[in-house]
């Protein structure tokens, strides 16, 4: 704001020295001045963001609903499509889901990147909406692993884009509890699919209704992204600076533009659009950031969260707990976790958490070895068994389920952002698989003792990784975290 003086004309002169000057017009503006420098640098408004956030959350909860939509319907499902008692056709059920969600994460940097975060989402839900439709109305195992291949592609394009867009519209200072909100978005999903698989082993064909209702999130996501921002950081890279201006002013208030804009700029070339080549995220200046997210991803799933989740029904009915009860138990310590990250992801930060977390894990891990260590099946053993499953989940959830998902966006330089988080994702799925289809074997060769130690010695590796190579970004803008990972040109 320039200060001008007037004399007893009203003409506008410069005047020889500030002590002719009004002392009443230098405070009175002074006063302005301090009042916009304060608006400028003070937090923006998280609620102008949130309804943009919980909109892409919708996919997170597409992801947790199809995770577990099969898995009390299974039975049914087999039954009426001619398949009941071949193991082999009710795992390509599961695991087929995961191989569409593979190729879809391969494509999900390539999409976002292409045609903005906006109709990512709306891409990724055609298939997720077309899919549930042909399982729901399918009378055979072929169109079930159609339907079930298309939901998965939908699934594999959504949370990198999700993680993607969350990140880039979300003021520094909430953005831990806005990806928080992911994980929790995930569980609820998970909870949903629990609560409405429950009548069909009582109600036929209820199976198809449980394929049904995971069409209606995926519709209103669609339908509401239209009236949701679009990423200023893509339109920016895109070189469209007034609507990157704009959508900034829907997400933080126009004081913050200018700061945003500059902030932006830091980093942000628009004339780097589309000249990354993949050979760059695997060697240069790129590597080691790349590197970090998978290897993050990767010790997140061997950690053993879903070896934890699959052999979750088979200790509680031990114990003399119902699978219903047993899914329900784990559904709210996960919830729980989820709930606890969000208060602290902005307090503590991630890297603690992620610390906290694994380390909790591994002492999980602990208790399920010593469970399995003593005699016989008595009260003791199988206290310590559903003890260590839940703790193991609870833990997981406040930091190895959520952070890694966060963290990556945040770290992962604007250039190369989109292209990067779907090559992470896809090593996500690629050990999410492995894992999955090797339990059940090295169980029964292994022993769960012997299974179990090695889950532990991966967290106990996180934890060390972690501590080595992982910086803490809470509060920290986009650009001073590329600035402070990445070697300057």
């Amino acid at each position: 704001m320039w200060i001008r003086l007037r004399d007893s004309s009203s003409t506008y002169k410069r005047m020889p020295s500030r002590e002719y000057a009004n002392p009443v017009d230098i405070e009175e503006n002074s006063a302005l001045l301090q009042n916009g420098m304060d608006q400028e640098t003070s937090s923006p408004s998280w609620k102008l963001s949130v309804p943009h956030v919980l909109v892409a959350t919708l996919v997170a909860f597409l992801f947790g609903y199809h995770m577990g939509v099969v898995n009390e319907p299974l039975e049914s499902i087999s039954t009426d499509l001619g398949f009941s008692g071949n193991t082999l056709a009710e795992g390509l059920v599961v695991s087929t889901c995961l191989a569409g969600a593979f190729v879809g994460s391969l494509l999900s940097g390539w999409i976002a990147d292409g045609v903005g975060r906006r109709k990512a989402f709306q891409l990724c839900a055609l298939p997720m909406i077309i899919g549930a439709s042909i399982s729901a109305m399918t009378n055979n195992l072929e169109g079930m692993l159609l339907g079930r291949f298309l939901v998965g592609t939908g699934l594999g394009v959504g949370p990198p884009v999700t993680s993607l867009y969350v990140t880039e519209i979300s003021p520094a200072f909430v953005r831990g509890t806005y990806g928080s909100f992911i994980q929790i978005a995930t569980c609820l999903g998970l909870i949903g699919a629990l609560f409405i698989g429950m009548p069909v082993k009582n109600t036929a064909g209820w199976w198809r209704v449980c394929f049904w209702v995971s069409a209606i999130p995926a519709a209103i996501l669609a339908l509401a992204m239209v009236f949701c921002a679009e990423s200023p950081h893509w339109l920016y890279k895109r070189g469209r600076i007034a609507e990157a201006e704009a959508e900034f002013e829907k997400l933080l208030g126009g004081s913050h533009v200018k700061s945003a804009m500059a902030e932006l700029s830091k980093s942000d070339r628009g004339d780097e659009t589309d000249s990354m080549k993949f050979s760059e995220l695997l060697y240069g200046r790129h590597f080691r950031v790349v590197f970090i997210g998978s290897t993050l991803f990767a010790l997140q799933q061997l950690s053993g969260i879903n070896a934890v989740f699959y052999f979750s029904s088979t200790v509680f009915r031990s114990a003399g707990v119902s699978s219903n009860l047993a899914n329900i138990f784990v559904g709210i310590a996960n919830l729980l976790g989820s709930i606890i990250a969000l208060i602290l992801m902005d307090k503590l930060g991630r890297k603690v958490l992620l610390m906290w977390s694994f380390s909790g894990m591994a002492l999980s891990m602990a208790l399920q070895v010593t469970a399995a260590g003593l005699p016989g099946s008595g009260s003791g053993a199988l206290y310590l068994s559903v003890g260590g499953m839940l703790l193991f989940v609870l833990t997981f959830a406040v930091g190895a389920g959520p952070v890694p998902g966060l963290l990556l966006p945040e770290i992962l330089p604007s250039r190369i952002r989109a292209k990067a988080m779907a090559f992470c994702m896809s090593v996500h799925w690629v050990f999410n698989f492995c894992v999955g289809l090797l339990f059940l074997p090295l169980l029964e060769h292994l022993g769960r003792r012997l299974l179990y130690s090695i889950f532990g010695t991966f967290c106990l590796l996180a934890v060390v990784f972690v501590k080595r190579n992982v910086m803490e970004t809470k509060g920290k803008t986009l650009q001073e975290i590329e600035i402070a990972l990445l070697p300057q040109d």
